[in-house]
């Protein structure tokens, strides 16, 4: 079994493709994993690539419940569309999820502490999920800081922590990308759970 949330150190790091190779994974290891998105905010490309990733087992509204046009975070998106997020339908939405799959994977929003209301957090969200938490991290200049504030905060609030998924965004460039794998497992004394090639499609064979 496989059951994460998925956090980013910051947005567009990635989640959505790691998810989808780990569900992939799932499914060619003769799994049928549940996958949500709780909240989608501008397009539904997340969620549709969710969908196409665990073989269309889970619906569309089911992998993504509440949907918000404006790409923001969904904090300001509630406000500007002045539709408060529905957390009663997230919370309903994971419980049937746990109980319908032995797999479950949970791609957050945006990154760590990105507010769904002014005082509900996506650590908030992942913390009452009570699922291992996998922070992916982007190669790029950044991710050292990013990386270590993103655990720090993991860990200091008691949330159980998985590990971090390495992902190659882009083939080594410069001085960072060439460097940041080493010196984050030197500084956080673990190695990444998986590393995600720049453009991989085979699907990442499923956490345990």
């Amino acid at each position: 079994m496989t059951n994460l949330f998925l956090t980013g150190t910051d947005t567009g790091v990635g989640k959505t493709h790691v998810a989808a190779l780990l569900l992939r994974g799932l499914v060619a290891a003769g799994e049928k994993p549940g996958a949500l998105k709780p909240i989608c905010a501008g397009e539904r490309d997340d969620a549709e690539a969710l969908f196409a990733a665990c073989g269309g087992a889970v619906p569309l509204n089911t992998i993504n419940p509440v949907w918000y046009r404006t790409p923001v975070a969904p904090h300001t998106a509630a406000m500007v569309e002045n539709r408060p997020v529905d957390l009663a339908l997230i919370r309903e939405t994971f419980a049937q999820l746990r109980a319908e799959h032995r797999s479950l994977v949970v791609e957050g929003i945006g990154g760590w502490l990105v507010p769904i209301t002014r005082d509900f957090l996506v650590a908030d969200l992942a913390a009452e999920f009570g699922l291992p938490v996998a922070v992916v991290v982007a190669n790029r200049l950044g991710a050292l800081n990013h990386t270590l504030l993103t655990v720090a905060d993991i860990r200091r609030r008691g949330v159980p922590y998985a590990g971090y998924i390495f992902n190659e965004i882009d083939p080594p460039g410069d001085v960072a990308q060439a460097t940041n794998r080493a010196v984050l497992e030197e500084v956080l004394g673990e190695a990444p759970l998986r590393v995600v090639e720049s453009g991989r499609r085979e699907p990442l064979e499923p956490l345990r």
